[in-house]
């Protein structure tokens, strides 16, 4: 007997190893979740929101560089996936969403709850379609994954309600061949960079995580240039451990070393990054950058000479017409730099810190509270987690003190909307990194503000007894608007948030709860988080006045900060 429109699919993603499908249930998806239902090895994971949904498909992509899939049904439940499907194709990772149709007759007919899913997935997809006939099965699908695979980025297939029950007249198994390139430039390519690097004097890395699989050409490549290594967040977690050339990062999370380290430089190597944040690259460089996609070259500086090509390859290629730099100095005054700006650091996450004097002054002057510093909570969670955890953070201040005070040492894995810049994709980050992998450790930094968003999808996480480790920096407020209002000159305004004790909202909904108010207590209360079994949500309230100064700051912010302060003391005096 032909099988049907759903089961063809869902055969398919079996094959594929898809192991979790994540979404709402509901009418035109019926058919499909009820195939999941009756299929060894392939789980039906329903969210709360098909937001959380997206997401958690696109961080199983990006941890596994496999597909993820999700699904969302007609008309709402499919707009509702938008936001976590944009996050996957800005992170270019592979991922297939289902989206529920009307009834085939009624389309075009502006039935209820009929939306246009070609046209509304247009921008975020590399391929969309909607099946119109059973025969199109599976050709249709093999198109979309091939796409997705392919492409990296997202394909949505659209199924009417009334065609995942019909059977497949000409059923044969989906077939998805794949070989994937490895490419490198031509010679003549290669020597114009090896020319142009030897001339070199002072040499920086500007290294993305496209080189992450390149780790040992990577740092063959930096001791023979005697180059410091600038990372971008995302290279965070192949290069930031064991590495003696690397400075941090740069940009508005960087520090003083990485900062140098681009502007003292006379020639600037860009290897599998497209670091966006254009304002931070050093002007009048000669430029080299090796990129895969040929589009990335030049897009954000001037490149001298550019290399399409992958970055494993192009190094093995390129390393032999290198010469050894003769000159340690630019490399070891970046290093000394960095190890400078780290022994601060570490002195901001001491508990001890506030008992000093200069802690006092502060803590008398902008955190009158005694409220916990947000330097110190990051610095316990590094300390407590596990050296294969996975980490997720939301967008905002709680990336900034994971960036600083989390090492990605061991196999550490590191996600984050860092393309996007969603708020809320924490939480549902770490639901689908913890069902991918059971056997780890699943660390959330999330925000008061994103958390909030997506609060329903704590019950999928208690539904599951996954045990993730919720770790919230409640400082209520949205803390990176505050600090972009007030680097702007104007007063915080509209940023506070009126929170509930999130601890006893997850006590409330099955999980374990724990809120800490006391900074004495704050180690111990780390480790009791990550001691006990099962899914915890650790509230800690810190300090909002806490800023992230950037790398360079600027006397037009330092300006804008001091009058914005001036308003805001003005404004609680009352005017």
């Amino acid at each position: 007997m032909a099988r049907t429109v759903a089961r063809v699919i869902v055969d398919a993603l079996q094959e594929l190893g898809v192991r979790q499908v994540f979404g709402v249930v509901g009418d035109a998806l019926n058919p499909l979740t009820d195939a999941i239902r009756t299929t060894e090895g392939v789980d039906w994971i329903g969210c709360r929101h098909e937001e959380a949904a997206a997401f958690a498909a696109g961080a199983q992509s990006q941890l596994s560089d496999r597909l993820g899939v999700c699904m969302g049904t007609v008309g709402p439940g499919s707009v509702h996936l938008l936001n976590g499907l944009y996050d996957a194709a800005k992170s270019r990772t592979p991922v297939l969403a289902i989206a529920g149709q009307v009834p085939s007759a009624e389309i075009g007919g502006d039935y209820f709850q009929e939306v246009d899913n070609d046209l509304l997935f247009r921008d975020v997809a590399v391929y969309r379609a909607t099946v119109t006939a059973p025969e199109q099965l599976p050709r249709l699908l093999e198109a979309a994954v091939r796409a997705a695979l392919a492409e990296r980025g997202v394909a949505v297939l659209t199924v009417p309600g009334d065609l995942g029950d019909r059977e497949v007249p000409d059923d044969r198994p989906a077939r998805f061949p794949r070989a994937r390139a490895v490419t490198r430039p031509d010679d003549q390519g290669l020597r114009a960079a090896a020319e142009l690097l030897n001339a070199g004097e002072r040499v920086t890395l500007l290294v993305g995580r496209g080189a992450r699989h390149a780790r040992a050409e990577v740092l063959e490549l930096a001791e023979r240039l005697a180059a410091p290594m600038v990372l971008t967040l995302k290279a965070k977690e192949g290069f930031e451990h064991d590495n003696p050339h690397q400075v941090g990062q740069t940009g508005l999370i960087g520090n003083p070393a990485a900062a140098h380290a681009l502007d003292a430089c006379d020639t600037l190597l860009l290897l599998g990054t497209d670091f966006p944040y254009r304002d931070w690259y050093p002007e009048g460089r000669r430029t080299v950058q090796i990129d895969l996609d040929e589009r990335h070259l030049g897009r954000r500086t001037p490149v001298d000479v550019g290399l399409a090509g992958d970055t494993a390859a192009t190094l093995r290629a390129l390393l032999p017409h290198l010469d050894a730099a003769a000159d340690r100095g630019h490399l070891d005054r970046a290093r000394d730099l960095f190890e400078e700006w780290q022994r601060g650091q570490r002195k901001l996450a001491d508990p001890r810190h506030d008992h000093r004097l200069l802690g006092r002054l502060r803590s008398a002057l902008d955190n009158r509270d005694h409220d916990i510093r947000p330097e110190a909570l990051a610095a316990a969670v590094d300390a407590c987690a596990a050296d294969d955890a996975i980490f997720t953070s939301d967008t905002g201040m709680a990336t900034v003190w994971l960036s600083r005070f989390v090492t990605m040492r061991g196999t550490r894995r590191l996600l984050g909307s860092y393309n996007l810049g969603s708020m809320a994709n924490a939480m549902p980050q770490a639901l689908g990194a913890q069902l991918l992998h059971p056997e780890r450790q699943v660390v959330a930094f999330c925000g008061d503000g994103g958390l909030s968003m997506l609060l329903g999808d704590l019950m999928t996480i208690r539904t599951h007894r996954l045990p993730v480790k919720l770790v919230v920096f409640d400082n209520r407020r949205l803390g990176m608007v505050k600090l972009e209002q007030e680097q702007s000159g104007l007063p915080e305004f509209g940023t506070e948030l009126d929170n509930p004790d999130f601890a006893a909202v997850a006590e409330a909904l099955g999980l374990t709860g724990i809120r800490v108010t006391d900074p004495a207590r704050l180690h111990d209360a780390v480790r009791e988080a990550f001691d006990t079994p099962g899914p915890v949500l650790l509230d800690v309230l810190t300090n909002p006045q806490e800023i992230a100064v950037p790398a360079e700051p600027t006397v037009q912010q330092g300006w804008g900060f001091a009058i914005a302060k001036l308003k805001e003391t003005l404004q609680s005096h009352g005017g």
